[in-house]
Order: C-alpha cells, then structure tokens, then sequence
C-alpha cells in the first residue's frame, strides 16, 4: 500500500478535498471535516474514523493504536501505512470512515446536496428606491422620539429585624 493508492480511494468517494496539514499530513476531508489523515514522511502513519465496535476490534490488533488526541472520537491509528491493515479491508474502513463523517454533517454541506436558492427582492417597473408602505411613517416616528428618561436606581430595603427566641 502506498500513499497514491491511499489518495486513489479517497479521491473516489463524491465531495472529497486533500491537503496538506500540519506540515506534513495529508488530510482528506468530505464538508470541511476530515475522515483520513496521513503522515507523508516515513514511516507513513494513517488514522481514520471508525466505529465503536470496530474500534475495539482494530486496537486489539498489532500495529494499530488508538490514534493520539483523537480516540475519543473512535480514530485510530495504523503505525505504518500497509502493515496491518490489506488493501481491501482498508477501502471499506475508508469508506465507513467517509460514512460517518457525512451523516454528521448538516444536509446543506453534504456532497449531492442542492445549493440552497438566493431569494432576491424583486422591486416593481419603474420604481425608484422609495419606502415601501409604512415604512414612511415609521421614519418619521423614530426621527421625533423623545429620549427616554432613565429610571431610578430601586431603593434598597432595610432587612426585617430577627426575632431573638
């Protein structure tokens, strides 16, 4: 497994963007939110999102940690890109990673989603920018309105004397 063949699968998933991070890792992200990382300076070290039971599963094996900084978010972490982990398993984690990344993300930011429509004001021919009606009046009013009068500080009242038993 090589870093080209990591950027072939995730590339391969709808809505995907790469860069590179932290000097040097290489996040690939789906919405703003990252699902892969990977180190590019060797030994190549992969993390990605996964679920609670698999989480459990994947730690107990060798080569695989739980991912620094993030396990509480069920991450993990394979040492060396490759070691642990086959090819084909790796595209399945990849995509349940994408998975989970994408439920969690607001319908509008999803890959697919339609672009929410830019509502405009239409003004009717041959108006100017006038007021719209009332908007007139309400001018005027805020124009005339006095200045309030501040309130004055509430008096503070004396304690009840206590009653000696």
């Amino acid at each position: 497994m090589t870093i080209e063949s990591l950027r072939e699968i995730c590339r391969l998933l709808p809505g995907v963007t790469e860069d590179v991070k932290w000097g040097a890792d290489l996040c690939f992200s789906v919405g703003g939110k990252m699902f892969v990382v990977v180190n590019l300076e060797p030994p190549h070290q992969l993390a990605f999102k996964c679920t609670p039971e698999s989480f459990g599963e994947l730690v107990e094996r060798p080569g695989i940690i739980p991912a620094p900084y993030m396990a509480r978010n069920m991450w993990v972490q394979e040492v060396e890109l490759g070691e642990a982990i086959d090819r084909p398993e790796l595209e399945a984690l990849i995509r349940t990673s994408y998975a989970l990344v994408v439920d969690k993300l607001p319908r509008s930011r999803r890959p697919g989603a339609p672009k929410p429509a830019v509502r405009t004001r239409r003004r009717a021919q041959g108006s100017r920018s006038r007021p719209m009606k009332g908007q007139k009046k309400a001018a005027r009013g805020r124009q005339r309105a006095a200045p309030r009068r501040q309130r004055a500080a509430p008096r503070r009242q004396r304690a009840a004397p206590r009653r000696r038993r």
